[in-house]
Parts: C-alpha cells; sequence; structure tokens
C-alpha cells in the first residue's frame, strides 16, 4: 500500500529559446510525482507540461495543487491495492487533470514492474522493439540558426529527422523559411508544427506550398476545435496530416480515428491520460489504418522513459518518434543519462521505468522552487 506522495515541481533551463507559436520558453517545470509504499518500493512519475497555461488547461502549479488536494488524500483514504484500482478510484471521482493522472499511474506502473522484476512495457502489452528513432525540433525562429543546428545534430549522429515550428510569423515568411531548410537538408524527414495557428483557408494555402516544397508531414495546422476543417484538409491533400493537440483521451481519439480526421496521430502520454490510455489509443489508430508519431509534451527523463515503454509497444511506428525532450534541459535528474546514440534512444530494460532517478538533485532543485518543501522519508 501507498506510504507517501509528494509532488515536486523542478525547475530546469533550456540550453536554447524554444520558440512554438504559442510561447517561447526558456525554462522547463518538469512536475515530478514520488511515491513511496509501505513494503520499501519506490516509483517515479512525470506531469510536465508546455509552457504554462499557453498550451493546456493543466500547468505546472495546477497539476502540483490538484494532486496534493484531491489525488492524495483519495489514495491514501483508499488505500487501493494495484495500479489498475487506483487508476479506477481516480476516474471515479475526478474529472478530467489527465496529465495529473498520468503522472499517478506511471508511478504505480514503476512500483509495480520493480516488485515483479519487469518493464513497465511488459506490463501494458510486451515491447516489439527495444530502440526508437528520434527527431529534433528547430525552434530558434532563425532560418541559418536551425540550418546550422540541424547539420551538427546530423554529424553528431544525433537525429536526421527535424521538426519546424511555425505559425507566429506571416504564412509566406514562415513557408520560406521551412522551404529553406527543407532545400538544406534534401536527405532528412521534415515535419511543420503549426500548433492550431492557421485558419482554414489559411491552412489551404500554407499546406498547398508546402507539399510542393516536398514537406513530409504537416502537424495540427487548425484548431483542435475544428475537427471538420482537419478532416477536409486530410483529404485534400496528399502530403500527411497528423493530429496532435485534438488527439486526447481514448474516447475523443476513437471517434478521430471513425471519421479519419487525419492521416497520422501524434500520441502523448500525458495528453492521453496514462500509459494504458496512450496504448489504447495506439491500437485504435492502428486498427483504423491511421499512422502513429510518438509525441513530448517535453518532459524530462522520467516522462520521456515511460513515453518509450508505451511506443515501444506499437505494432508500427512509421513516423518514429518526438522523444528529445531530455536532450533540451541543461541538468540531468538521473543517475545514467538515458542512452541516446545513432539518431536514436534506446529503451531501458530495467524494472519499472528501468531509470535510477537522483532523489538527491531533484529534491534539491524542488527546495529551491518552494524552500519549504519536506525530505522523503526513508522507504
Amino acid at each position: 500500500m501507498i506510504r507517501s506522495i509528494n509532488t515536486l515541481l523542478v525547475p530546469i533551463p533550456t540550453i536554447r529559446a524554444h520558440k512554438l507559436a504559442c510561447t517561447v520558453m526558456n525554462e522547463q517545470v518538469l512536475v515530478l510525482v514520488h511515491i513511496q509504499t509501505e513494503d520499501g518500493y519506490e516509483g517515479w512519475g512525470e506531469a510536465t507540461t508546455i509552457g504554462g497555461l499557453s498550451y493546456a488547461e493543466e500547468s505546472p502549479h495546477s497539476i502540483k495543487t490538484n494532486i496534493d488536494t484531491y489525488f492524495t488524500p483519495l489514495l491514501m483514504k483508499e488505500k487501493p491495492t494495484s495500479t489498475a484500482k487506483a487508476m479506477q478510484l481516480l476516474n471515479t471521482h475526478i474529472s478530467g487533470n489527465r496529465f495529473a493522472k498520468c503522472a499517478i499511474e506511471t508511478a504505480l506502473l514503476d512500483i509495480e514492474g520493480k516488485r515483479l522484476n519487469l518493464p513497465i512495457s511488459e506490463l501494458i502489452g510486451g515491447r516489439v522493439r527495444d530502440r526508437i528513432e528520434v527527431a529534433w525540433t528547430l525552434a530558434s525562429g532563425n532560418t541559418d540558426t536551425d540550418i546550422a543546428e540541424a547539420h551538427q545534430m546530423i554529424e553528431q549522429r544525433k537525429h536526421r529527422i527535424f521538426k519546424l515550428k511555425i505559425g507566429s510569423n506571416p504564412i509566406l515568411d514562415d513557408v520560406a523559411h521551412v522551404l529553406a531548410i527543407k532545400q538544406a537538408l534534401p536527405d532528412c524527414r521534415i515535419t511543420v508544427d503549426v500548433n492550431q495557428a492557421w485558419t482554414e483557408l489559411e491552412a489551404m494555402k500554407g499546406i498547398n506550398l508546402l507539399q510542393n516544397g516536398s514537406v513530409d508531414l504537416i502537424e495540427q495546422p487548425v484548431s483542435m476545435r475544428n475537427k471538420s476543417a482537419l478532416k477536409r484538409l486530410t483529404e485534400h491533400f496528399d502530403v500527411a496530416i497528423m493530429a496532435d493537440e485534438v488527439v486526447q483521451d481514448p474516447h475523443n481519439a476513437f471517434q478521430l480515428a471513425a471519421d479519419h480526421c487525419a492521416d497520422v496521430f501524434a500520441v502523448k502520454i500525458n495528453q492521453a491520460g496514462g500509459l494504458k490510455a496512450a496504448c489504447l489509443i495506439g491500437q485504435m489508430a492502428h486498427l483504423a489504418g491511421i499512422e502513429l508519431y510518438g509525441g513530448t509534451m517535453l518532459e524530462g527523463p522520467i516522462g520521456t522513459a515511460a513515453s518509450a515503454h508505451v511506443f515501444s509497444t506499437y505494432p508500427s511506428l512509421n513516423f518514429d518518434t518526438e522523444l528529445f525532450g531530455p536532450l533540451l534541459l541543461t541538468e540531468n535528474v538521473l543517475v545514467q543519462p538515458l542512452d541516446y546514440q545513432n539518431f536514436g534512444l534506446t529503451i531501458p530494460t530495467g524494472a519499472g521505468l528501468g531509470i535510477e532517478v537522483d532523489s538527491d538533485k531533484v529534491y534539491h532543485y524542488a527546495r529551491q522552487a518552494v524552500p519549504t518543501l519536506p525530505k522523503p522519508s526513508n522507504p
């Protein structure tokens, strides 16, 4: 049974400014959940989001507040004896809060895996791949800087798939930026992420130009609220259209898949509401003939490891993943960093998440953000 739950805000600067249509990030606030059990096990989960409330309805501070105020008292009172029972309890009594629920489920699955001496991937369906290729996002906002950064990544064998964040500039300026990079990187796959910034008419114009310029994938060009427009764009263009923000929980994903509103789903464990929900979304997309892309909320290594376990179970992953979040941070919170090499990430094979969190470092950074934070008790 659960003995304690600590929710920690861990702010870490990024290695450079990360520009999106909705915000510019110079820091990522990791939301980490640390659960300890009566029989001496501990598990870690992560509920990191992007850009405070500029991206989604949950922010780091709201996640921590809701876990501390609602999740923790409920779990400590009811004392569920398994991950499944804990999540059923939370889903029965707490609406929404998908990011917070994901962090709790991840920590509990980490404990369950350690207790059974199995990786999380084997608890949620079984892995079919041990390594995943990882895209890098070019988001400085400067064309020459982005091209130089991409060439450096290729030379160092770190990344050869690149995503470009656009939507905050006039369409023709953004398109010119993208096509200059595509021309400089003709052998690389280029994805464009509009982050919902275009109207349907703007998307028709922009996607036509990008398709003619041999861009490979267009991500969420219109608002998540306009699923009909997304479907029309998918039907109109040959270039693959990817749904991102609109892909939320399994119920929502089922309707998107049934209506074939996109060619590709970007799946994110936090956005899905947990690891098992993300697995279910992947299965539904596969059955509907929709391709899959392993998305990120720019999580640190804990959320990234959890995501990798999920994506390792997908029957197909033809558009690869974007699990570069830890590489964007100036500090690492693991004893041994995740294994990035040869353009990809090797998925941990140890029990649970298969990682060892540096608890002293995590609590040190958390205390700097919240000076009154208590020390963790010994398992």
